[in-house]
């Protein structure tokens, strides 16, 4: 996080499934996933775990980014998505899980999939030298509370503001041709190329490239997924340590 230090037009976002998982075995609300039917692993959000990753992400896991912040001299402030309804978000209607080899609906899951994001008013942290900390929960244009995942919160962040680079950071050091194996990265993957990397990726990474398209889609020049459990993991990214995507 020191890489943070001095960059300017930097924007934090966040996600927290370690924190989440821990408070809600402590508050006796283990967590569920479920696969859906494309494969995709995600997070079982039934209104007693939404506040549960309330509590953990818009309470702990921010605050403490921020305060680490501001212990390195930095200027921070934190934002669910919630706050000034800056992440808007719609409803998951027809949520579906495999289970036992049948398809299931979820009529109770409180997830979402993210709208729009209000860019100005990150512009207007970013111009008073502010770096904007941004996590889950979101917000429907009802005022509901809903879930969405952090890395396509990152995605249509850094396309409402024209990022130039939008970093994925995880605890893999990049999309890897062989998952049993964290030398077998693949430096780099052509838009074109996406889909299929997307087919044969599996659990999580499937998530973070679908993010990294609506993140070219919407004009961000590259996207770099790399190693967050590294020194200076944000200079390293930067670098093009990870797998980078144009």
């Amino acid at each position: 996080m020191e890489d943070l230090v001095g960059r300017a037009g930097c924007v934090l976002v966040h996600g927290g499934s370690e924190s989440v998982d821990r408070l809600g075995k402590e508050l006796g609300r283990p967590p569920e996933f479920y696969t859906t039917p494309s494969g995709v692993v995600s997070r079982r959000c039934e209104p007693a775990h939404l506040a549960t990753v309330v509590l953990a992400l818009a309470g702990e896991v921010q605050t403490s980014l921020v305060a680490a912040l501001g212990r390195r001299g930095v200027r921070a402030v934190g934002l669910s998505g919630v706050d000034g309804r800056l992440v808007l978000a719609r409803r998951r209607s027809n949520v579906r899980a495999v289970r036992d080899g049948r398809v299931v609906r979820l009529a109770d899951d409180l997830s979402g999939t993210v709208e729009t994001v209000d860019a100005s008013l990150l512009r207007g942290l970013l111009g008073l030298g502010i770096v904007p900390v941004v996590g889950p929960p979101a917000v429907t244009s009802e005022g509901t509370v809903v879930n969405v995942d952090a890395d396509l919160i990152a995605a249509r962040v850094a396309g409402a503001l024209g990022a130039e680079t939008l970093l994925l950071l995880t605890n893999v050091p990049g999309l890897l041709r062989e998952p049993s194996d964290r030398t077998s990265v693949v430096p780099r993957v052509r838009r074109e190329e996406l889909p299929g990397a997307i087919e044969r990726a599996g659990g999580r990474m499937k998530k973070k490239l679908h993010a990294a398209g609506e993140a070219l889609e919407a004009g961000v020049g590259r996207v770099v997924i790399a190693a967050s459990d590294r020194a200076h993991p944000i200079a390293a990214a930067l670098a093009g340590d990870g797998t980078e995507i144009r």
